[in-house]
């Protein structure tokens, strides 16, 4: 059986416990509080008990000696307190009389300021009636004064003093509202009122008197018939507008109805159209203060959206008029018939054999320019619209949307987008038809260094896309852009490289050894219609580029003419690379004439002495020749190139020059005289060449002038001082091994010094 732990006895203290072993630090649990009670009777553990006792033990100690120190402070605290009784008396009766006098004062004063208070609010309250009832008096003379005022102007036929005065009445029995014979009275006349305003303004619109209708609709906001008079004002302003239109498109009928017979005055369908729009536009502008007056901006964007009606009636009726007068129906059926693929080289020859020449381009031009300035108008009017109705700041939320979508999904614009699309029908037409006329007459141009037909070709497609970017139409631009590059990439650049096609060139160029003047001028103005239309390629595709932003704002759009425009950058790579091929076709046929001078190198020795170098400066071994030979089969054809087919065709020439020399100098041997002789003879050619070309050669020769100076050196070591980190600017062409072999060339230096070389 268990045996239960004995507990030390409570007035004992525990021998393993010092008595003040937690006297320094604070006790465990607080035996100040009440609650602490529950704690101890909840103990069980007999050291715990035994700890808490000894810090219970502890506490009480230190309660004892906080005692016995305030008991002794007594002593002290006695005498403070006999002196403060000594003191006290006088200064407690003063201050107590003081208080006193203090508390009475602040009664009657809070007795005087209550009895104030509520006279001032019984004060407030009479005048607040006072002038409410003065306010019911002068209002009842306001009332009276305005129904005799009423009466009198209506009396006297002055609507428009009438309806202040009734009014005014209104407006005074809004504020006072009243159920007597003087309200009754007021409101027999405001209908009589109305009734005359009514017929009368009916009168007024009938009789068209613009003065008499602006008189009479600004009667309506006063007589609280705001909505009545804005809805018959804008019907008037309508009428107006429709009325114009009809006069004019009636006198537009009968020009065309007269066409059988010549008269001086031709159908004029902008002039129609730019009537309606400015009778619109007007409508809106000088009417304006009007219908703020009627409705605020609600009022001026009810009167756009009810004059737009009016636009999409009468301006689709003269679109589709101009359309039947020019029959683009017919004429672009016409043009599909004339042939299923304009783009197509077969079926232009196709056409052509079969004498099936199709509608004049010349009218088409002039149609083009009639749709042009037809959707000109319109997107110039329906701008300007949207403008002033994104202006307006204070309109009904859902007048704005339906503003917009009056302008964009209405008859008109559907008309406009019919008319586009026999534009873009017309366009491709006219554009093909033009570039291949010019293909087929091309000709020389006088003192010109190209045909007729670049100039001709890329001012049509420069006015075409320039045409399609004014429609503002992203469609129209898209297609005819992609229409220009087709051309340009198959029927033109066809015919240019016709004209570069010559099998036997170098026979023809050369005929009996001597340069052909016709042939050079042919060749050479072929390969110059090359450049020169690479060149209007990048002019044409940056002016879209800059054109384009200011008519196409939105990414989408943009984005799409910068992927079109991405393959005229692929046509001018392509033409260039064809001009190369020309160029290297050319040159082929020019360097056999050369060749036999570069022979003569062959045979040149370089170990050269002080005699042999002397000699070699008063008679030039093969310099002065193959510059001649040069001079005589490249110079001759410099008036007739471009500068850059001349500069490009000279550093071809170079090309081979120096790949023939570089050969050469290799197999050969050379003494440091030798090497100084192959420097002379390189700045010779560099000087030479570099008064040919405008571009710079130096860089052709400088492998060339880099073995030069190598075989100039005193010494092997020499290398050293020019390579690597001491190369400076200097970048070598040469690579090790070849710097190797060229200082080997030289008769005096020792193979094996140039084998130790560390490079």
């Amino acid at each position: 059986m268990a045996v239960p732990s004995l507990a030390p006895h409570p007035l004992r203290p525990d021998p393993a416990v010092p008595p003040d072993a937690s006297a320094d630090c604070p006790p465990s649990l607080d035996f100040g509080d009440p609650a602490s009670l529950a704690t101890l009777r909840g103990l069980t553990d007999a050291g715990a008990a035994t700890r808490l006792l000894h810090e219970c033990v502890a506490y009480q100690r230190a309660l004892d000696a906080r005692l016995d120190a305030l008991l002794a402070r007594r002593p002290d605290l006695d005498r403070a307190a006999a002196s403060l009784l000594r003191s006290a008396p006088p200064l407690l009766s003063l201050a107590a009389s003081d208080a006193s006098a203090l508390r009475d004062s602040s009664s009657s004063t809070a007795a005087l300021a209550d009895a104030l208070s509520s006279r001032v609010r019984h004060l407030d309250a009479a005048h607040s009636r006072a002038e409410s009832a003065l306010a019911r008096a002068e209002a009842a003379l306001d009332r009276s004064r305005a129904l005799d005022a009423a009466r009198r102007a209506l009396a006297a036929d002055d609507l428009t003093a009438a309806a202040s005065a009734a009014h005014e009445f209104l407006a005074i029995d809004s504020r006072f509202p009243t159920d007597d014979d003087l309200r009754r009275d007021l409101l027999d006349i405001k209908r009589r009122l109305e009734g005359l305003a009514r017929r009368r303004l009916s009168a007024a619109v009938d009789a068209q008197d613009h003065p008499a209708v602006l008189r009479l609709v600004r009667l309506f906001p006063l007589l609280a018939l705001a909505d009545e008079g804005l809805q018959v004002y804008v019907a008037y302003l309508k009428n107006v507008v429709a009325l114009r239109a009809r006069a004019d498109f009636e006198h537009l009928a009968e020009l065309i109805s007269a066409t059988t017979q010549p008269t001086p005055e031709r159908p004029d369908f902008v002039g129609c159209l730019t009537c309606l729009f400015k009778d619109i536009v007007l409508a809106v502008e000088e009417n304006d203060a009007v219908l703020r007056e009627l409705r605020g901006e609600d009022a001026v964007a009810y009167a756009i959206i009810e004059l737009q009606e009016e636009c999409d009636t009468r301006g689709t009726q003269i679109l589709r008029r101009y359309a039947d007068y020019r029959k683009l129906a017919r004429l672009s059926s016409d043009i599909n018939s004339y042939t299923k693929n304009l783009l197509s080289v077969v079926g232009s020859v196709a056409n052509a054999a079969g004498g099936n020449e199709g509608p004049d381009p010349r009218e088409v031009e002039h149609y083009l320019e009639e749709i042009l300035a037809l959707t000109q108008l319109g997107e110039d009017y329906t701008e300007f619209m949207v403008n002033k109705i994104r202006g307006l700041r204070d309109v009904k939320p859902e007048l704005g949307p339906q503003a917009m979508k009056a302008f964009r999904n209405g008859s008109f614009s559907k008309m406009e987008k019919d008319l586009t699309g026999f534009y873009v029908i017309l366009e491709e037409f006219f554009m093909v038809e033009n570039i291949r006329k010019a293909i087929r007459i091309d000709e020389p141009v006088p003192d010109g260094l190209t045909t007729s037909m670049v100039d001709d070709v890329f001012f049509l497609l420069q006015s075409c896309c320039r045409r399609a970017a004014s429609t503002a139409s992203i469609n129209s631009l898209l297609a005819v852009l992609g229409g220009a590059t087709s051309l340009l990439s198959n029927e033109y650049q066809e015919a240019l490289q016709w004209r570069m096609r010559e099998p036997n060139l170098g026979a023809k160029l050369f005929l009996g050894g001597v340069g052909v003047h016709k042939t050079g001028e042919e060749i050479a103005t072929a390969l110059n219609n090359m450049d020169v239309s690479s060149e209007y390629v990048l002019k044409l595709r940056h002016e879209i580029e800059e054109l384009c932003p200011e008519i196409f704002h939105a990414p989408a759009d943009r984005e799409k003419i910068k992927s079109c425009l991405s393959e005229l950058g692929e046509i001018n790579a392509s033409f260039k690379k064809i001009l190369y091929s020309g160029l290297e076709h050319l040159v082929a046929s020019v360097t056999p004439r050369i060749r036999h001078v570069l022979d003569i190198v062959t045979t040149v020795s370089y170990e050269l002495d002080d005699a042999e170098y002397g000699e070699n400066e008063v008679n030039d071994p093969w310099v002065q020749k193959l510059l001649l030979a040069v001079d005589t089969n490249v110079a001759w054809l410099q008036p007739m190139m471009t500068s850059n087919n001349y500069d490009s065709f000279v550093h071809l020439i170079i090309d081979f020059i120096v790949k023939r020399l570089e050969v050469i100098m290799m197999q050969k041997r050379f003494s440091q005289l030798g090497g100084l002789q192959l420097d002379k003879d390189v700045r010779s050619l560099i000087n030479h060449f570099s008064e040919m070309s405008q571009r710079p050669v130096r860089d052709k020769f400088s492998r060339l002038s880099q073995m030069s100076t190598i075989l100039n050196f005193e010494r092997v070591s020499e290398i050293l001082d020019f390579w690597g980190d001491n190369a400076g600017h200097m970048t070598w062409l040469l690579t090790p091994a070849e710097v190797r072999r060229v200082l080997g060339l030289r008769i005096d230096f020792r193979p094996e010094t140039i084998s130790a070389l560390r490079l």
